[in-house]
This record gives C-alpha cells, sequence and structure tokens, in this order.
C-alpha cells in the first residue's frame, strides 16, 4: 500500500488555490478563496509488532479520545502480567522473614540481660547481634523484592497495553486500512480527523497584509449546492508573505458540533468585523439636521403636511 503524503497534497492545493487569478471584488478583500480542513488529522498505528486480533471500528464511526480501535494478540503479554501479579502479592518471604527477625532480636536482648549477670559470655552476645543483623538485612531484602516485583507487574501491564490501539483524540475514523489476522509492523492502522472544530485557510492578497487581525470574522459560503453561508472565527494570521503568489495566510476556526459542514470543501470567505465592535451611528441632535430635512419638518409644522420620500 502506497502511504498518501498529506503534507504534499496540502501544500499543491494551497499552492492551487493561491495561484488562481483574483477578481476585483476578491482584489478588496471579499470573496477570497479558502479551503475547509479538518483541526487535526493523525496516522494511527501500533508502536509494537503484532498481529491484529480484532478491530473495533469502521470508516465512518465517531471516535472518543481513548477508544479502543484495534487489539493485538496479546497471550504472552497476558502471562507475564498474571506471573507478575503473583510475584507482586506474594507476602510469605516477607512475613517469614519479619518473624524470624524478631525472634532473634528479643534472644538477643535476653542475651544482653544474660551478660550483666555473668551467666553468659561476650562471645555469645556478639554471635547473637550478627544473627540478628543478619535476620534485619534479610527483611530488608524481601521487602525490596516485592517493590521490584510490583514495578515488574507494572511493565507488564505497560507492555500489554501496547497492544491495544486507542484514538488519540475525539474524532471520525477517515480511513482503515487493516484487517483482522493481518501483521502490523511500521504502517499506519487507521486514519483519525478531528472535524469539531474545523480548520479554515484562506488566501489573502498581500495587498491586504496588516489589515487583517485575529478576532475577525469570516463569512464562508462552501463550495457545495445549497449550502449555507457559516461564520468562522479567525484565530491566525500568518507573519509572512509567500513571495511565489503573493499572498498570505488566514485561519479561521469553525465550530462543528453536529458535523453539519462536511471537511475538504473548497469555499470563499468575506472578511468582517464581529458585530461587538462595530461602533453604531452617533444620533442626531438638535440643529444637526441637514438643510433638506429642516425644510421638510419647517413645512410639517407650518403647513401640516408631511413630506415623504420616493421609494
Amino acid at each position: 500500500m502506497i502511504k498518501t503524503n498529506c503534507t504534499l497534497q496540502k501544500t499543491v492545493l494551497m499552492f492551487a488555490l493561491a495561484c488562481a487569478p483574483l477578481s476585483g471584488a476578491q482584489a478588496a478583500g471579499q470573496g477570497l478563496r479558502c479551503i475547509i480542513e479538518p483541526d487535526r488529522v493523525a496516522e494511527v498505528g501500533s508502536p509494537v509488532i503484532g498481529v491484529i486480533e480484532s478491530i473495533s471500528v469502521e470508516r465512518g464511526d465517531y471516535v472518543q479520545e481513548g477508544q479502543l480501535l484495534a487489539r493485538l494478540r496479546a497471550g504472552v503479554e497476558r502471562a507475564f502480567v498474571s506471573a507478575a501479579e503473583v510475584r507482586a502479592q506474594a507476602e510469605a518471604d516477607v512475613r517469614a522473614a519479619r518473624v524470624n527477625y524478631e525472634y532473634l532480636h528479643q534472644k538477643q536482648v535476653r542475651a544482653e540481660d544474660l551478660v550483666e549477670r555473668n551467666f553468659i559470655s561476650k562471645q555469645a552476645l556478639d554471635q547473637l547481634r550478627a544473627e540478628a543483623r543478619v535476620a534485619e538485612q534479610k527483611l530488608a531484602q524481601t521487602r525490596e523484592q516485592r517493590s521490584i516485583a510490583k514495578q515488574e507487574l507494572d511493565l507488564a501491564r505497560a507492555q500489554l497495553g501496547q497492544r491495544s490501539i486507542r484514538a488519540p483524540f475525539a474524532g471520525i475514523i477517515a480511513e482503515r486500512y487493516v484487517t483482522v489476522g493481518e501483521r502490523i509492523d511500521e504502517k499506519p492502522m487507521f486514519r483519525v480527523a478531528k472535524i469539531n472544530p474545523l480548520r479554515v485557510e484562506v488566501i489573502v492578497p498581500a495587498a491586504h497584509f496588516g489589515t487583517i487581525r485575529v478576532g475577525m470574522i469570516a463569512r464562508l459560503t462552501p463550495d457545495l449546492p445549497s449550502a449555507a453561508s457559516v461564520d468562522a472565527k479567525i484565530v491566525l494570521v500568518d507573519k509572512l508573505v509567500d513571495a511565489a503568489s503573493n499572498t498570505f495566510r488566514v485561519r479561521g476556526e469553525l465550530p462543528n458540533p453536529k458535523s453539519a459542514v462536511p471537511s475538504g470543501l473548497r469555499c470563499k470567505a468575506d472578511l468582517m468585523e464581529p458585530a461587538d465592535r462595530i461602533k453604531p451611528a452617533p444620533a442626531a441632535t438638535p440643529g444637526s439636521e441637514r438643510p433638506a430635512e429642516k425644510l421638510k419638518a419647517g413645512l410639517k409644522m407650518d403647513t401640516g403636511i408631511v413630506i415623504r420620500e420616493a421609494k
């Protein structure tokens, strides 16, 4: 299977949009060419080599972040996890070492009392002290071994987890490349696309560089019959101009909670200020009317005749 280079396709498409001739309205900032794309696209594969045991999704399915997409055969890894759990939960060695240490420690205490009464020699006491220290080290060793067993259990579970292929983010399965029983090495298994929100790339002539800023609204008309216009918010303005096409790119963010707008469409964009930035026209003050308006008002007051504008 030939793996498609998405970056190259995107570059060619954007270059084609940029090099297309611009009309007078587009040169004035209206009807700019754009393309609607997924916010993110990931080629999902397996971190380990294996054989596919099951597949849980199909092309077109919606998935959540962390959702299981496929599982590889993992009989050996499951056996390692079971063995590691037994070792991590085993307490017999620790209990035995603790009992032996407590016994020798009590024996040492009694021997120290007997030495003060001259019932046993100091050499016998030194021997008991040495045996108690050895028992103490044995107890510490068994505890360390149990800690290592728990770490081995975590490692075994991590290796087993690598056999489960999960979605890196919420989105849609754009493509499924594999089937059950197929051997996986380095090739991708799924293509996952995030389509809420969508990303809009607008091509703007260099003459408008510096006039577009983050927060503006791009009213989009998708290149699709009977498609309604939608508004995207500008979130990124390139700081560089492409010398070959004499254009720069502007990125918009288009909310798409119900997946009403498909990705991959070409579109046209009209850039405008948001409604909260548009200042209302100042209210008229007494004496500020134009001469014609003053005349109409005077006629109405003096004669009662109402002047109507021609429609």
